[in-house]
């Protein structure tokens, strides 16, 4: 049975733990509320250019671009967005085992977070590029991986791209999830985007006859590359609102777990510390009786 002195000393540990997990806590409270407002008011914008994309691609004619070239994927590359930082519960390992889901030898990875590139690097895989991104992501920072990933694939190093990134879902509960990225053929309308549920919706059927002015080259020209770029912005705020989400649960049930233990190691103290009394006053009762 340890002593009171070790229980004592384990007692102001966890202690000492608990303050630590309880001001992580706080910290990423803090930050998760704006992570999350910032990935819940771009998601109207993301959803409706998503729409109109998938709309216009499908109907859209005679009009080509080298992003939307279709053709048959010999090699492919993986957008693997992570966390800078660990103790956010199992959001890292459930994305990482998504990304082991690709072939080795036909996949080249663009990582963006410490934990992706650690990924690619401890499992030998092929590594083309590797960015950072702050808490508060930057347009300027998911354009960069965007015009990356359309480098590789319009110069034909690729023939697919596909992002790998945690969906943020409540606070509760975080996703990870495969998407489309290249060709922009690849489009489609999500009811995520439209109701939260997830799954893919029927685009609508008939065709919808689009004007462009001054020509769909011009516009359809600047817009896939920048509804790209949109796209993998709003991508960094779901991964970034995903992360603060499952740290802030991950340090508050490491605050309770802590508190618990302390209770725990309480009870176990003022049990030894009884039975060291009865002891003495025994030992005390006996002494005299020997006496008498």
């Amino acid at each position: 049975m340890p002593s009171t002195r070790e229980i004592r000393r384990r007692i102001r540990s966890v202690k000492n733990t608990a303050q630590i997990t309880r001001a992580m806590q706080m910290v990423a409270a803090s930050k998760m509320r704006r992570a999350q407002e910032s990935a819940l008011n771009s998601r109207p914008y993301a959803s409706s250019m998503n729409q109109l994309l998938a709309e216009v691609v499908a109907n859209v004619g005679d009009f080509w671009h080298p992003l939307m070239e279709d053709r048959e994927v010999k090699k492919r590359a993986c957008i693997l967005v992570s966390s800078d930082k660990g103790l956010c519960g199992p959001l890292n390992t459930n994305l990482m085992r998504e990304a082991a889901k690709f072939d080795k030898e036909s996949t080249a990875f663009i990582t963006a977070g410490r934990k992706a590139a650690q990924f690619v690097a401890r499992t030998k895989r092929e590594l083309t590029a590797e960015f950072d991104y702050k808490d508060a992501p930057l347009f300027s920072e998911a354009r960069a991986i965007s015009k990356q990933a359309q480098s590789l694939f319009t110069e034909g190093h690729v023939d697919r791209v596909d992002v790998v990134f945690t969906n943020f879902i409540s606070t509760l509960r975080q996703t990870p999830e495969t998407r489309p990225f290249l060709p922009v053929t690849e489009i489609k309308r999500l009811e995520s985007d439209v109701e939260g549920k997830g799954g893919e919706a029927a685009l609508p059927q008939g065709g919808t006859e689009f004007l462009f002015e001054p020509g769909p080259n011009e516009v359809l020209g600047a817009l896939l590359p920048h509804y790209l770029n949109f796209q993998m912005y709003q991508i960094l705020l779901e991964a970034k609102a995903s992360e603060h989400s499952a740290r802030m649960v991950a340090m508050k049930n490491a605050t309770d777990n802590a508190n618990q233990l302390v209770k725990d190691l309480t009870l176990e103290y003022n049990k030894v510390r009884q039975a060291a009394i009865t002891t003495e006053l025994l030992e005390i009762t006996s002494a005299q009786l020997a006496q008498g």
